[in-house]
């Protein structure tokens, strides 16, 4: 392949990937796709096996994927393996890094929340001075939204709440519980909005690239796509300055290979898309390439129990459902603690309790769990990260991956922010539940490590100034004009929100532009 040169090359398969292919090849330009894993097989990959029959009997293997908290021995081959790939970080400053290499990587394992920015996250620093503007509102980004939002077939419920944006919805009009609807009530009193939360139905119960995306793509007749190949490098041509190379690794035979092509367009997600940039030792005359890495923070929250469920008379009319409080903190009014906000994942449950809820063992433990089973009530942060320019990726100088590619550093904490951020949630959530009439059982302060939300943003962001930021407005390098990075490595801020509609919303908005400058012939 290394005399054919191709109008755009593709890097990586998952929701940014995949629609900038469904874009791209509708318009009718060529395109090839690099994925650094196989194609899923869907009946072998999947096969549950009997737990007996398996050496640690379906638990993690001790040392292996100490960082994904969803891994066991029934779905280890989903993940990437940290000793094929490793990564590091300082052992006081821990980073779950949580990575898929599969032909439509993460999407395939999405949760579907699915939720806008508001611009409260667009335009941070105008609302509370902290931080930088994103260099597009709402209002450029809302007719992508809702195209997407009809692709993924978003349930919803319009609200009219500005830090909540209203969409293109499947319209969720389904009764509330009674529980919740106690909890609601208690929210109200409190001037704390519980709302519908918004979700993606998919199609056919997957909602990912593989089955909304790819498959216009492949209908074109314009897209190829070549599985197992982890990318090297990019080059750039000397005398143009354009990217006009990329180098990569057959993942099974190690041998080397490169494509050319007229067009890059990166979407190998956050960290592996600047991991990439970094060891190509391109698109970084700002100097920021690598920072401002941000998430949200999972973790905090509290367990609750419905009297009147317990004892078994939990049903569907009293228990079960979900619901969402979007963020409600520094709107209208500045709290003395922190800046920005958190929503908070609210559900109940007609099943059983964890034993972890409750300080008891042997015969009392059992009896505890016979009577309140039915009666769970839940709240969750996520809480939005503030971007620091001293959170930051790099290339380590001595650690490399099994094709010798040189390996992440990954050094970021949380502050007081955050923590106080977290605390406010957790009282605000014992409150409305007492409020309520619940019994609360547990109330945690403590957020998980940074990565834990697997929402990694930032590291190669955009802006209007190339002093200050790596890409333009249109997920484009400042430095090379034939250079687009798509996914969420190009956010300037992360709210509170799951990113994946900013996602696709952003790759969606950036292929048209980039299609239409190629026709140009601009680019």
């Amino acid at each position: 392949m290394a005399e054919e040169k191709v109008d755009v090359l593709i890097i990586g398969s998952g929701h940014s990937g995949g629609m900038a292919a469904k874009i791209l090849t509708g318009k009718g330009i060529n395109c090839v796709m690099l994925n650094a894993g196989p194609i899923a097989d869907v009946h072998k990959d999947t096969e549950v096996k009997p737990a007996y029959t398996l050496p640690y009997r379906g638990f993690k293997q001790p040392g292996q994927l100490p960082h994904v908290f969803q891994s066991n021995e029934f779905n280890a081959n989903t993940w990437v393996d940290e000793k094929e790939v490793p990564y590091t970080y300082d052992p006081q400053k821990p980073y779950n890094w949580v990575r898929v290499r599969l032909f439509g990587g993460r999407s395939l394992f999405w949760s579907r929340q699915s939720f806008r920015l508001s611009d409260y996250e667009f335009k941070g620093k105008s609302h509370d001075g902290y931080g930088d503007d994103w260099p597009i509102s709402l209002a450029d980004l809302g007719p992508y939204y809702a195209r997407v939002e009809a692709i993924f077939r978003v349930t919803g419920h319009a609200d009219g709440l500005p830090q909540y944006p209203d969409g293109n919805f499947v319209v969720d009009d389904a009764p509330w519980t009674v529980a919740m609807q106690r909890f609601r009530d208690a929210g109200k009193k409190m001037s704390v909005p519980v709302c519908k939360a918004r979700s993606s139905v998919g199609v056919n119960g997957l909602a990912s690239s593989v089955n909304l995306l790819l498959p216009d793509a492949f209908e074109t007749g314009k897209m190829k796509a070549i599985p197992n190949v982890v990318v090297r490098e990019l080059s750039v041509d000397k005398n143009t300055g354009l990217v006009n190379e990329v180098h990569f690794v057959d993942r099974l035979s190690h041998r080397e290979m490169s494509i050319k092509a007229r067009v890059v367009v990166l979407a190998a997600g956050t960290l592996e898309s600047t991991r990439l940039l970094l060891n190509s030792k391109i698109a970084n005359s700002s100097g920021v390439l690598g920072h401002y890495l941000t998430d949200q923070i999972y973790g905090a929250g509290v367990t609750c129990s419905v009297p009147e469920a317990r004892n078994g008379k939990s049903n569907s009319t009293l228990m079960g459902g979900g619901a969402l409080i979007p963020r409600f903190r520094n709107i209208e009014s500045k709290h003395p603690k922190f800046l920005r906000g958190y929503a908070l994942n609210i559900f109940s449950s007609t099943g059983g309790m964890d034993p972890r809820n409750f300080a008891a063992y042997g015969a009392e433990l059992e009896e505890k769990l016979d009577t309140y089973h039915g009666s769970g009530f839940h709240t969750g942060i996520m809480g939005e990260v503030l971007p620091r320019y001293e959170n930051q990726v790099s290339i380590d100088k001595e650690a490399v991956d099994a094709w010798n590619i040189p390996a992440l550093r990954i050094d970021t904490k949380y502050t007081d922010n955050e923590h106080d951020m977290a605390r406010d949630a957790v009282d605000t959530s014992v409150a409305m539940a007492e409020a309520a009439g619940f019994e609360v059982l547990v109330k945690n302060y403590n957020v998980n490590p940074p990565g834990y939300s697997i929402h990694e943003l930032g590291t190669c962001r955009m802006g209007d100034d190339p002093k200050t930021s790596v890409l333009n407005k249109w997920n484009q390098s400042h430095d090379i004009k034939n250079l687009l990075v798509v996914d969420a490595s190009s956010f300037v801020s992360g709210g509170w929100q799951n990113p994946t509609m900013t996602i696709l919303a952003l790759s969606m908005r950036a292929s048209e532009h980039l299609a239409e400058e190629m026709r140009k012939g601009n680019v």
